[in-house]
């Protein structure tokens, strides 16, 4: 038996692998003499950043608090439609090609629209963060729901267990490893989703942050602002991978 990684590997190979993607950018912009206005080094961030803590930290929570309202309300929006999709084939070709289309239309090109039909404030970025999450939460839903084995269903029917009671004792806990694995996606995309309202019209959050500091030209900021926001997505990712094994213990049993 191949024995698994030590929790010290499993921390220890991430952080060699930041550090080494670090020292080769500080390194390069040495190396190439790269002007801290076109790409500024690790050091030039970790100084814009001790110069602005205060202001940095009430722009990351500002863009949190977006992303978890976002992210909450598609996970609630989600679920139910996929549950309804999947409880009626009539309901899900009549509906799933509309979702589908929708998806399809750039975020971006609704941003500034969602500004003019909410106004000003946190709802307009809330609602970004619904539209980009929405859709994969629906698709692993759904996915997990008729995922269930033949043979575990004719079990059920067997037994004479209601619709219901094999929809919730059989086929949601089938889905759940699956539904994980379309909140772990989603819950990155909702970051996105709420820098993308932030970029069409804000004045405050981190996308509002690297808009201002592209204007004034002070990339260090701008990159200041982008670490944070990758902090925030790695972070919010490992809470729903902490979550899924302590819910989930028995889905790493049954999987290769």
């Amino acid at each position: 038996m191949i024995p698994g990684p030590t929790k010290l590997s499993r921390a220890a190979l991430p952080t060699a692998g930041a550090l080494t993607v670090l020292a080769v950018w500080w390194l390069s912009t040495i190396a190439f003499d790269i002007n801290p206005f076109l790409l500024p080094a690790p050091p030039d961030i970790v100084r814009r950043f001790a110069e602005l803590p205060g202001f940095l930290l009430h722009q990351t929570w500002s863009t949190l608090a977006e992303t978890l309202a976002g992210f909450g309300l598609a996970v609630v929006v989600g679920l139910l439609t996929a549950v309804l999709l999947t409880a009626s084939r009539t309901v899900e070709r009549a509906v799933l090609p509309l979702l589908v289309a929708a998806n399809a239309v750039p975020k971006i090109a609704v941003a500034p629209l969602l500004v003019v039909w909410l106004g000003f404030g946190p709802v307009p970025k809330i609602a970004m963060v619904v539209m980009i999450a929405f859709f994969p939460i629906v698709v692993a839903a759904m996915s997990g729901l008729t995922s269930t084995p033949i043979e575990l269903a004719e079990l059920a029917r067997s037994l004479t267990a209601s619709r219901l009671q094999t929809f919730v004792k059989l086929r949601i806990p089938w889905a759940l490893p699956q539904i994980f694995v379309g909140l772990k996606l989603a819950v990155t995309l909702s970051v996105v989703g709420a820098v993308v309202g932030e970029f069409a019209g804000g004045d405050q959050g981190l996308g509002y942050v690297i808009v201002a500091s592209g204007a004034s030209a002070d990339t260090p900021l701008a990159f200041a602002a982008m670490t944070l926001l990758s902090v925030i997505s790695v972070l919010l990712f490992y809470v729903l991978v902490v979550l899924e094994r302590l819910l989930l213990p028995w889905a790493r049993e049954i999987t290769g």
